[in-house]
C-alpha cells in the first residue's frame, strides 16, 4: 500500500483510527504502574551501568537502608573511614523481627563448664582489637556500635536482594569443587554438638577482585548440605564487595535454608542480637599478623544456652558479643551435627585461570608458625554444656595444590592446624 492510499484510508476511517489510538494509550497507561513500582528486591533486579543516577533506584535503596541504619545517639568517625553509629540496643535491626518486637536483649547465659575467665586487664586489652576504637571514642552503655551501610555498599553487591548475603550454591557440598567456593577445613561430625571454640590467626590475604572473598571462621552446622542446611558462622573475612576495601574484618553469618532466602552477614537483617557496646561487627581488625613477624589471633566461642536455647557468641576472654535466637533455625533449634574450622575463598576464574586470591596468610601449611595461618585450641561443647577437646578431627582441602591443611596436637595448642595458600601457582594453574 502506498502513501496516498494510506492517507485515503485514514481520512475515510477517522473514528476507527482515533479509537485504535485511544486503545494504544489505554494499553500503555494500564501497564505503566508495573514499571514504575518495580520491586528491585523481589525481582532480584541486577544493577546495570549508569543506574547509579537512577533516582527511583537510589530512593529504593535508601528506604532499604533505613531498616539497617537505625537512629544514632552518637556517631563515631573511624580512622579507616568507617562510620560507627551508637544505636539503642532495643532499636537494633534484630528487633524488627516479628518474634522480637517490643523485647529487649536477653541476660547473659550460663557459660560452658571447663571455661575459665582471665583478668579484667586482659579483657580490656582484647576489647581494643578494632580500628574504630583507635579514635578514642566509645558508645555509651545501653547502645551498641553498628557500622553504617552506604548506598555505595549496596551498589557493589549488584542487587538489593544479594546485598549482605552469601550467594546460594546448588548443591551445597563440603567438597565444593564445582561451586567456585574452595575450602581448607578441619571438622568433626557424628555426634551432637552444642558449641565450638578456637583461636584464629588473623592476616590480610590478597583478594583478586571485588566479587571474591577470603575468610577464616567457625561453622556450627545442622541439617543436610541441601535446601535445609542451618549454619552459624563467625570469624574474620576480607570482602571488597561487602566492605569496599581489603582489610580483615570481624564478621558473623547465619542461614536456615542453605543460603537461599534466610540469613545475612553481621547486623544486615533481623537475626543476630548484639549485646556488646564495645565491639562493632563488620569493623576492621587491628593488629594483624605479618610474615616472619608478630602473630595475632582472636578467640571465639559459640555455644547454646541450656536454659533458653539461644546460640551465644563470645569474643576473647569473656566478652559477650550477642546471640542468635533459636527460633531463627529448624535443625539448630535443637543441636548441631557438625562443626567446621578453617578457610574459604571464592574462585571466580575471571581470567580463565584459578584465582590468585589468597587463603589465610597466602602461604602453604608446611611453612609453619609465623608464615602459615593457624587455628589452635580447637574445642567443642557437649550435651552437658562442657567445653571438651576434639576427638577424631579430620582435615580436608578441596584443592590441596592451591590451598592445603595440616593438623596436629600438642600440650600448649591442643588440637590445631595450619592451613591456606596462594591460590594460582605453578601447581594450581
Amino acid at each position: 500500500m502506498d502513501i496516498h492510499s494510506s492517507w485515503y484510508n485514514f481520512k475515510i476511517y477517522p473514528i476507527i483510527s482515533s479509537f485504535v489510538f485511544f486503545l494504544f494509550l489505554f494499553f500503555l497507561s494500564s501497564f505503566s504502574p508495573v514499571v514504575v513500582s518495580l520491586d528491585f528486591n523481589a525481582t532480584g533486579h541486577n544493577f546495570r551501568p549508569g543506574e547509579k543516577s537512577n533516582t527511583k533506584l537510589i530512593n529504593y535503596i535508601k528506604a532499604h537502608l533505613k531498616k539497617i541504619n537505625k537512629p544514632a545517639l552518637k556517631t563515631i568517625q573511624s580512622p579507616d573511614g568507617d562510620i560507627i553509629d551508637c544505636v539503642l540496643s532495643h532499636q537494633q535491626p534484630a528487633f524488627d523481627h516479628p518474634q522480637l518486637k517490643g523485647q529487649k536483649p536477653m541476660n547473659p547465659p550460663e557459660r560452658p563448664k571447663g571455661y575459665t575467665l582471665k583478668t579484667t586487664k586482659t579483657t580490656k586489652r582484647e576489647e581494643n582489637f578494632q580500628v574504630w576504637r583507635m579514635s578514642g571514642e566509645f558508645c555509651p552503655e545501653g547502645t551498641i556500635p553498628i557500622r553504617r551501610t552506604s548506598v555505595e555498599d549496596v551498589f557493589r553487591a549488584n542487587s538489593v536482594r544479594r546485598f549482605g548475603r552469601k550467594i546460594p550454591r546448588n548443591p551445597i557440598r563440603r567438597d565444593s569443587s564445582t561451586t567456585g567456593h574452595e575450602h581448607a577445613v578441619g571438622y568433626v561430625s557424628g555426634n551432637e554438638y552444642y558449641g565450638a571454640k578456637a583461636s584464629i590467626n588473623v592476616w590480610a590475604p590478597r583478594v583478586d577482585n571485588q566479587y571474591e572473598f577470603s575468610l577464616s571462621q567457625i561453622w556450627v552446622i545442622a541439617g543436610s548440605f541441601a535446601g535445609d542446611l542451618n549454619t552459624i558462622e563467625a570469624g574474620w573475612q576480607v570482602s571488597p564487595e561487602l566492605y569496599g576495601d581489603n582489610r580483615p574484618r570481624f564478621f558473623t553469618y547465619w542461614t536456615s535454608d542453605a543460603y537461599q532466602t534466610t540469613g545475612c552477614y553481621n547486623l544486615l537483617c533481623s537475626g543476630f542480637v548484639q549485646t556488646n557496646s564495645r565491639i562493632a561487627i563488620g569493623a576492621a581488625i587491628s593488629p594483624i599478623s605479618s610474615y616472619n613477624g608478630g602473630q595475632f589471633d582472636i578467640s571465639l566461642l559459640v555455644w547454646k544456652d541450656p536454659k533458653h536455647g539461644n546460640w551465644w557468641l563470645e569474643f576473647g576472654n569473656g566478652i559477650l558479643v550477642g546471640y542468635w535466637p533459636s527460633f531463627l533455625f529448624t535443625h539448630l533449634r535443637d543441636r548441631a551435627t557438625m562443626v567446621q574450622f578453617g578457610g574459604e575463598t571464592v574462585n571466580s576464574r575471571t581470567s580463565g585461570a584459578h584465582t590468585s586470591t589468597q587463603m589465610g596468610s597466602g602461604h602453604f601449611a608446611g611453612q609453619g608458625f609465623g608464615k602459615a595461618s593457624y587455628f589452635r585450641n580447637l574445642q567443642v561443647v557437649d550435651w552437658d554444656n562442657s567445653l571438651i577437646p576434639l576427638s577424631n578431627l579430620r582435615v580436608l582441602a578441596d584443592h590441596p595444590k592451591c590451598y592445603d591443611i595440616r593438623g596436629g596436637i600438642n600440650r600448649v595448642w591442643g588440637n590445631y592446624f595450619y592451613y591456606g595458600g596462594p591460590g594460582r601457582n605453578s601447581r594450581c594453574p
